[in-house]
């Protein structure tokens, strides 16, 4: 349970909104002391970045401005924090308390970077709605929390979609990312399902929060994408290496401090005070560590293992702090979650001799335990009750544990608070209730004592607090290369997952590639390849109802997402140009909440689309316009495919209407894909493989209306029926082949150089490419 909660946000998010369609949050971090301040256009009515962005915080606290500024049509960030965070506190400051300029302020004030660093000087009146949100925030942090933030301590960054990828909150859930579809119908092994938990064995909270927001927000730039790779390499090839470091972080698993909460701030001094002493014990053993890291890295030869053998592993304010820490803290002090163990632990953290009073204290803690288990002794001499236990836990302290097969009869009146729980029976008593309440007091004045014992230290680890940020960010960047990435390249078949090559304005080819989560559950996994370019920048793909479309579709999406973390991919070879935007439209169904229906609801995403896809954006679409009539969905569905066409950006859709192949004669950078599917009795054998061109499986909508009991006069009719319908429009197909023949031989020539443009063929090769070219087109053979 405790990990769980570990894992749980500490963000607190402040959201303003104007008029122009602008949001400006501010995402304050309470566990790490950062601050994350976004400002964006938001261009659909459903605050499509607004939810992605509340999915990738997930806070504990938004804070909002009483006024609703959104524009019409728009439901406002506040009325959204409703429907999406329902049931997560929501805070209404006054509008007074967004006040940018004193945002920028405070930012100024409070960053450990130059303001310069940080872009306030140049880009003020740009960031300005985020900088009121911060202000809000930070007033709000202050008030209520009672975190006070020094000079230059805190961690501020501005995010946008200039070095990370954009996926919305829709797409996030069409591809399974984080959460399976449907995933409250599951059970929990079937979590797995989701890309996120398929990755998540990182060893640390830290790495498993920046596995999920590489998920959510892949890398754009190439140059941090292949230092990654090279990383990924170095430790695939270094058995060594890697498992030098699995070793290394077991120093770090799953290891922090209880959460911050109105009740560890409260006026409970005890309790501050305990959560301090812990902290400390957590960063000795990590500054423990750092030796065997530091062994480890030595010979790494990547660039990224470089810098961290030199950032961390060569600063001597490492050394400095543990040797610091180990001026006062015993040494023979260890984390432990233990918790009769963990409360030892803290009570004797400081080195003996250090204070009196704290001595004192130690010793009457020593007293009451020792008494505590005389006690247990005497009631198993007494009462013949040689299994007694005497457990401890934090909310009730120590506590009796009877088998209950060695009661015989009831049990004394000397025992209280009986509990029957499983086998056993806990329970009390009145001298061991007044043992718990000395022994609870004596801890506390301990962890008092120490607190006041370690001021000095913590005034001098303050002073390094920024070289401790860089340790916590480095660690967890290094969990999730070696625990998360190499971890699970290393547990698949040799060469089953392959490095991806970027390219800036490259074709996005995949040789057999696979489903990165389906594969794991599906030995005899069928592999598919894709290829789009700026010559071909479109698929189309057909094929009967479960013959493999919508897996392909999210297969290719999920494996862009990998490559971009700066992970391999399930393929045997792949070349990538970058992409800035993910989009999907996959199934859908009515939206009662917002009164949509399912067509209302695919035009509404179908819309999103349209209004904010750029020429390196990925979309990838399912069945478009099955939703309405058919002559209106096909019609939906051929402008859609023209619009995208006009532009640069790669589009796979996957479709039923056999009619839309005709794009193919008009437009020669649509690619005509197929599942294969062989008939064999009116029953479809599925074989999953992709091919190129179109086949006409006749009648395989009625094959499965058969098989599902529709009567088989009802299914004959229907055949007649279509027969009809499909002989017009292959005629019609015909006689676009034959009008556009020409157009479309130069350009499958244009398609070629294309591709050889970006190849990496020596001289002679690409002569003899060129020499088959022009003879291929010479006889009418491409």
């Amino acid at each position: 349970m405790e990990e769980d909660a570990g894992e749980r946000s500490s963000f607190v998010v402040g959201f303003i909104e104007n008029r122009a369609k602008e949001v400006g949050v501010a995402a304050f971090d309470l566990r790490s002391a950062s601050l994350h301040l976004s400002q964006y256009i938001e261009t659909s009515s459903s605050y499509q970045n607004t939810k992605t962005l509340l999915q990738f915080y997930e806070p504990m606290v938004i804070i909002v401005s009483p006024n609703k500024l959104a524009a019409d049509g728009m439901v406002g960030v506040s009325q959204l924090a409703d429907r999406v965070c329902s049931s997560t506190k929501k805070v209404i400051m006054a509008r007074g308390c967004f006040d940018d300029t004193r945002g920028a302020v405070l930012v100024r004030g409070l960053a450990a970077k130059e303001p310069s660093a940080l872009g306030l000087d140049s880009y003020y009146k740009q960031y300005y709605l985020c900088l009121a949100a911060a202000a809000a925030t930070i007033k709000w942090i202050e008030a209520e929390k009672g975190v006070i933030i020094t000079n230059h301590s805190l961690l501020v960054t501005f995010n946008g979609s200039f070095d990370h990828m954009n996926i919305d909150s829709t797409s996030v859930q069409n591809l399974e990312i984080i959460e399976p579809m449907h995933s409250s119908l599951l059970s929990i092994n079937n979590k797995k399902r989701s890309l996120f938990h398929m990755l998540k064995t990182t060893r640390t909270i830290g790495g498993t929060r920046l596995l999920r927001a590489n998920l959510l927000q892949p890398l754009k730039d190439i140059e941090t994408i292949n230092t990654r790779l090279d990383c990924l390499d170095e430790l695939m090839s270094n058995e060594q290496l890697f498992f030098g470091l699995s070793q290394a972080f077991v120093s770090f698993q799953k290891k922090q401090p209880k959460r911050v909460t109105n009740e560890v701030l409260a006026s409970d001094n005890g309790r501050r005070s305990q959560i301090m002493i812990s902290s400390i014990i957590l960063l000795k053993t990590a500054l423990d560590a750092l030796p065997l890291l530091s062994k480890v890295l030595k010979e790494a030869k990547s660039c990224l293992l470089g810098n961290v053998y030199k950032t961390i592993c060569e600063n001597e304010k490492y050394t400095s702090i543990r040797k610091r820490i180990g001026e006062v803290i015993d040494e023979d002090v260890l984390h432990t979650r233990v918790p009769f163990v963990a409360r030892t632990q803290q009570c004797f953290a400081v080195k003996a001799g250090t204070d009196g009073l704290l001595d004192m204290a130690r010793r009457s803690f020593c007293d009451t335990s020792e008494a505590i288990h005389s006690l247990a002794n005497k009631y198993r001499q007494d009462f013949k009750l040689p299994n007694l236990k005497i457990p401890f836990n934090n909310r009730q302290g120590f506590y009796f544990s009877i088998p209950q097969k060695d009661i015989q009869g009831k049990l004394p009146s000397k025992f209280i608070q009986v509990v029957k729980h499983g086998n056993n029976v806990h329970c009390s008593s009145l001298e061991l209730a007044s043992l718990n309440v000395r022994n609870k007091s004596a801890a506390k004045e301990c962890w008092l004592r120490t607190a006041l014992c370690l001021e000095a230290l913590m005034d001098a680890i303050r002073e390094d607090v920024s070289v401790l940020t860089v340790l916590s960010e480095v660690l967890c960047l290094l969990d999730m290369m070696v625990n998360s990435f190499a971890h699970t390249v290393s547990t698949k078949p040799v060469d089953r997952y392959t490095r991806a090559r970027f390219t800036c304005d490259g074709p996005l080819a995949i040789d057999s590639g696979r489903h990165p989560i389906l594969e794991s559950t599906h030995n005899d996994f069928i592999p598919n390849g894709i290829f789009l370019s700026e010559a071909s920048n479109m698929a189309i793909v057909m094929g009967p109802n479960m013959s493999g479309k919508s897996t392909y579709l999210q297969q290719v999406c999920l494996m862009v997402i990998l490559a971009q973390i700066g992970c391999y991919i399930p393929a045997r070879f792949a070349t990538l140009r970058v992409v800035d935007r993910i989009f999907t439209r996959m199934g859908t169904m009515d939206s009662l909440e917002s009164n949509s229906s399912t067509f209302m609801t695919e035009m509404k995403e179908t819309a999103f689309i349209m209004q904010n896809v750029s020429h390196r954006s990925l979309i990838v679409m399912d069945e478009l316009g099955r939703a309405t009539s058919s002559s209106d969905g096909f019609a939906i569905a051929w402008s859609c495919c023209e619009h995208l066409l006009a532009l640069k950006a790669y589009s796979i859709f996957a479709t039923h209407m056999e009619n839309l192949s005709a794009l193919s004669t008009m437009y020669p950078n649509v690619k005509i894909l197929h599942f294969d599917v062989d008939v064999r009795n009116n029953r479809m054998d599925f074989k999953f493989q992709l091919k190129d061109g179109s086949r006409h499986v006749p009648h395989y909508g009625l094959m499965l209306a058969g098989v599902a009991g529709l009567p088989s006069s009802v299914v004959e009719t229907a055949k007649r029926i279509t027969s009809r319908i499909t002989e017009k429009e292959m005629k019609r197909m015909e006689v676009n082949c034959r009008q556009y023949e020409d157009v479309q031989l130069i350009y499958r020539v244009a398609q070629r150089l294309m591709c050889l443009k970006y190849s990496d063929q020596d001289e002679d090769s690409l002569r003899e490419a060129l020499q088959n070219l022009k003879e291929s087109y010479i006889g009418g053979r491409l």
